[in-house]
């Protein structure tokens, strides 16, 4: 029996239903649906994306229409033009059978004229942004006196992108006596303030807590220094092969540039941002859909009303600025019951935001050690191996050529050939990752409350070990930026630093014995205002003295060095450059390169 004939449906749109292989309804299906048929009330529906909201609230919106009527009895307002589209398609399937039903999406980036050529016919159902919706109403396109029910459709965020007068002033034109139903995924206070001021006691439906995460979807986060961010991003696509995901930036710029550096390395990726056309955010969504993408990099705004199938990841390429976005990025995963993975790349200073997500989300995150390349090649290797064994054979189209084909191997050895089919595919990915380095900062946990406990502008402590560098005030170094400089680029927490000297062209800094060969390691050879970083181990011990006397092969360092100052005039660690050895290889049959991006990319 199919569960949705419990519901109260009527037999046109339960048909359509059927047609659409829907069999169970979701939890917020089963609340909203039956409530919404049977009474005449307000709603707050608070439900993950991905959850079939759409249904919950399109299904009985049906039945609040007289479609023998041109007139506009119901309109649906939600933040993107890609979610405009999606309710769109799913409310036209769900009246498939019912006669002179009408629904017409309004939005930006397309030609007005043929949105107005659609709605003077007559549209029972307008489903538009805010900003589209008010154009049409200032040009007296379209008239809300007769709407019988309003639907906010991710409330939170029509808010977050600054909707809240445009939703205010459509709000206005619409009867009194109307039905508001509104759906959100997390109930922050503007929400809250949209229902008491345009609702009439609203009943409640909470399919999980409020703001939490979908509970099908693991998070992890990967701890890497901000040079390696994308070295990591590459790694962990590639430990993925399966991988069917969007990877989320903050800006329109970082977006295009990671889809750029992706495309360039042999990735099936693409960028969606607010910058493209209709028709390109269009083809690009096309593909996504249709797989002929694998991965899609996206903004928080272009993502939204991104309703795709069997998305396997989604990565954070870079934390939301609003923690609370987190929950709509991961929702892109996980959709109808399905299980899904969120994987955020931070650096060492981002560590606190993931214990403010877990707040908001409740849910616990897992921290993962970015994959090494052994690794990664051992992944590669069983998943082309498995996929050999599972591939079809079509007798007939081969047939012609077996015995020309058996003929050439008939030298080989069942071992042989397979050593030879293996070696084929993957000797190159293993060339390209057999000398890859470790991407993953030091565990630092294990560091605290160790024997330094001198801050590195504080006291001194002669169990410290002492650290020369060849940079200084020349350079326009202070201790505040060395510290950053030495805590981003081996995830040591401050912790483990104690006194630092910044003295004319060359500094001291006292360290725990257990991280000097580690700063040692990952800061030689590395760039501050364009000069080369030398790191060394000084015989002085604890924090005193200038370390002119004693610095082993210094030869005295107050002299001038090879090099001269600093070509920059700008201080801090904001004006960083690092440079770092590239990993370079293909994969499969494609030339690639790992290494980080060029100075114009640094900003990642």
């Amino acid at each position: 029996m199919n569960e949705f004939e419990t519901l109260g449906l009527a037999e046109p749109i339960l048909r359509a239903v059927k047609d659409l292989g829907f069999t169970s309804p979701t939890p917020i299906q089963q609340q909203a649906i039956p409530l919404l048929l049977t009474e005449d009330t307000d709603l707050v529906g608070l439900a993950q994306t991905g959850t079939g909201k759409t249904a919950a609230f399109g299904l009985p919106l049906l039945h609040q229409i007289d479609f023998s009527q041109r007139d506009t009895q119901a309109i649906v307002l939600c933040p993107t033009r890609e979610l405009c589209l999606q309710i769109t398609k799913d409310l036209l399937n769900y009246s498939k059978y019912i006669n002179g039903a009408k629904v017409v999406p309004i939005y930006g980036g397309v030609s007005i004229d043929k949105q107005i050529r659609e709605l003077s016919s007559g549209a029972q159902i307008i489903v538009g942004t805010p900003g589209r919706t008010i154009d049409m109403i200032e040009r007296g396109k379209i008239k809300l006196g007769k709407v019988n029910v309003v639907v906010l459709d991710e409330a939170d965020e029509m808010l977050n992108m600054g909707f809240k007068e445009d939703i205010d002033t459509i709000l206005a034109t619409t009867p009194d006596s109307k039905r508001t139903w509104l759906f959100s995924a997390t109930m922050p206070a503007e929400v809250a303030r949209i229902a008491k001021n345009y609702m009439s006691n609203p009943k409640e439906i909470s399919v999980g807590s409020k703001n939490s995460g979908a509970t099908n979807i693991t998070h992890e986060y990967y701890v890497v220094h901000e040079r390696d961010r994308y070295k990591a991003l590459k790694r962990i696509i590639d430990f993925y092969p399966d991988i069917f995901g969007i990877i989320f930036c903050r800006t329109k710029n970082d977006t295009q540039m990671i889809a750029e550096h992706l495309m360039k390395d042999g990735y099936d990726a693409d960028a969606l941002h607010g910058d493209l056309s209709q028709a390109q955010r269009d083809k690009v969504m096309a593909r996504f859909r249709n797989k002929n993408l694998q991965i899609l990099i996206a903004t928080d705004v272009a993502a939204r009303g991104i309703d795709v199938d069997n998305v396997t990841h989604v990565i954070h390429y870079s934390l939301p600025e609003d923690v609370e976005n987190y929950t709509h990025r991961s929702g892109r995963t996980a959709r109808a019951g399905k299980s899904g993975t969120s994987i955020a790349i931070i650096n060492t200073r981002e560590v606190g935001k993931i214990s403010q997500i877990e707040r908001i989300i409740k849910s616990k995150f897992v921290r993962k050690e970015v994959p090494r390349g052994v690794e990664v090649c051992e992944k590669q290797l069983f998943h082309l191996i498995n996929k050999i064994h599972e591939t079809e054979v079509d007798e007939q189209e081969i047939a012609a050529y077996l015995d020309k084909a058996y003929q050439e191997f008939s030298d080989l050895s069942k071992e042989e050939l397979i050593k030879k089919v293996v070696s084929l595919e993957f000797n190159r990915f293993l060339s390209y990752y057999k000398n890859a380095q470790d991407l993953n900062t030091v565990d630092t946990t294990r560091l605290k409350g160790t024997s330094v406990k001198e801050s590195y502008n504080g006291r001194k402590d002669q169990n410290n070990s002492r650290l020369f560098f060849n940079i200084g005030e020349m350079d326009k170094l202070n201790a505040g930026a060395l510290l950053r400089i030495i805590c981003d680029s081996t995830g040591i927490t401050k912790d483990a630093v104690g006194r630092i000297d910044i003295k004319g062209n060359f500094s001291f800094v006292n360290v725990n014995p257990e991280v000097s060969q580690l700063i040692i390691d990952s800061l030689s050879n590395q760039e501050y205002n364009g000069r080369q970083i030398r790191v060394e181990q000084s015989e002085e011990k604890g924090g005193g003295g200038s370390g002119f006397r004693s610095h082993s092969g210094s030869g005295g360092y107050g002299k001038s060095r090879s090099g001269g100052g600093s070509s920059s005039n700008k201080g801090g660690y904001g004006n960083k450059s690092y440079s770092s050895k590239n990993e370079s290889g293909s994969r499969g049959n494609r030339h690639r390169k790992e290494g980080g991006f060029s100075k114009k990319a640094k900003k990642y």
